[in-house]
């Protein structure tokens, strides 16, 4: 602990030789960091996924797992991928050093392990996690934030826990990569954020809008947009919130933009936007079913709204498998 009794951060350290072990505990007890022991690879994976950990330093030649074995399995979970990890080691060679890279090991420590250069590198991982941690609660908090806004219109609970999956399902079938499923996902979830500022005698009006609160609500993208623009992690949601309103032939919101000039993950998310609320009860209507929503769908393609080879791929995965949007439709 340090002086005030707070610990400076979790740290597991993994060392089948007590001789490596057991300094490197002390070195780090000392100066206030929490450790927790072991040694092996399995017990190391065991305890860094089982409670919050800061920081993972690993013996690269461990029993049961290797450290190369454990950081690949850390970093390729998303519980865990963003915990710092160390790999200690004796080998020097290049062809080692490129194994950890491919890990995913964020710094190497070459043994005999060297005090300063130690604690100056585990300070500097561990006050990577902290920033990282911080960005994580921000997001927490506009997706809890998005979600309140959606629970004040009982005919919109469950909405973005659904587009969330669904846009990474309809990703995933066009071929896009991590990186844009990740946007979508939580695209799904904070799209609608900006309706924060949007009143609740619009928001929730059960009868069609007047030009002036058309007006109102149409601002909700560009407001979105701007609650979520502080968070670099969100530079790639961005462009979907501001746009998951716009219109191939430019008739949209909020800048008229036209066909490829609306970015490819705006319109995934808008395809299934526009089958979720079609497919779920509004003050106005019921539900519609599938086929019928389908037919409104592509009617509305036709006139030039939607984008008929997204429409075309969600159809595909409703006739490949009826049940892939039985959330959205039930």
């Amino acid at each position: 602990m340090s002086p005030n009794g707070i610990s400076n951060g979790t740290i597991v350290v993994a060392d089948d030789n007590e001789g490596v072990r057991g300094p490197l505990v002390e070195l780090l007890r000392v100066h206030g960091y929490r450790v927790i022991a072991v040694d092996n690879g399995e017990q190391a994976l065991m305890e860094i996924c089982s409670q919050p950990v800061d920081l993972a330093l690993l013996d690269v030649m461990m029993p049961l797992r290797t450290g190369f074995s454990v950081c690949q399995a850390v970093k390729s979970s998303p519980e865990t991928c963003l915990i710092p990890v160390m790999l200690i080691t004796g080998l020097s060679s290049a062809e080692d050093r490129m194994r950890g890279i491919e890990a995913g090991a964020d710094d190497f420590l070459n043994k005999p392990v060297k005090r300063e250069e130690l604690l100056a590198r585990v300070r500097s991982l561990v006050r990577l996690k902290r920033i990282t941690d911080e960005l994580e609660n921000a997001e927490t908090v506009l997706c809890t934030l998005a979600r309140s806004i959606e629970a004040k219109d009982p005919y919109t609970e469950g909405h973005c826990d659904r587009l969330s999956r669904y846009t990474v399902s309809l990703a995933e079938k066009i071929g896009l990569s991590e990186e844009e499923r990740v946007a979508l996902r939580r695209g799904g979830i904070v799209h609608d954020i900006g309706k924060v500022a949007v009143p609740e005698f619009v928001l929730l009006k059960p009868g069609p809008l007047d030009a002036a609160e058309r007006k109102i609500m149409e601002e909700h993208t560009i407001i979105g947009e701007r609650i979520c623009a502080p968070l670099k992690s969100f530079r790639n949601v961005l462009p979907i919130i501001r746009w998951h309103h716009e219109k191939q032939d430019g008739t949209g919101y909020p800048d008229h933009l036209k066909g490829a000039e609306i970015p490819l993950a705006a319109r995934v998310l808008q395809t299934v936007d526009i089958y979720d609320s079609l497919t779920t009860d509004r003050p106005y209507r019921k539900a519609l079913s599938q086929e019928k929503a389908l037919e409104i769908m592509w009617s509305e393609t036709r006139r030039g709204w939607w984008d008929a080879e997204l429409v075309g791929a969600l159809e595909g995965m409703l006739q490949e498998s009826p049940t892939a949007f039985s959330l959205i439709t039930s």
